[in-house]
């Protein structure tokens, strides 16, 4: 089944559903973009870290300290 009929059959269900099923198929979705982009930001920080784009603790506190200091 491709792309456009899965979401044919989807809008289909979401036409009929109840309100308990809106709210299952919703937090769902919600749950699962939420993930992907967890995901690509794990990835972004991993292709940082082989790259060598790194801030030490001590960098990042100075930033933080800067930060705070601008306000």
């Amino acid at each position: 089944m491709g792309a456009l009929e899965i979401r044919e059959e989807l809008q289909r269900y979401i036409e009929i559903g109840d309100k308990q099923f809106l709210n299952t198929l919703y937090e769902t979705a919600k749950n699962y973009m939420e993930q992907k982009r967890l995901d690509r930001m794990i990835a972004e920080g991993e292709a940082d870290i082989k790259a060598g784009r790194l801030h030490s603790q001590k960098d990042v506190q100075k930033m933080i300290e800067d930060w705070t200091k601008e306000k």
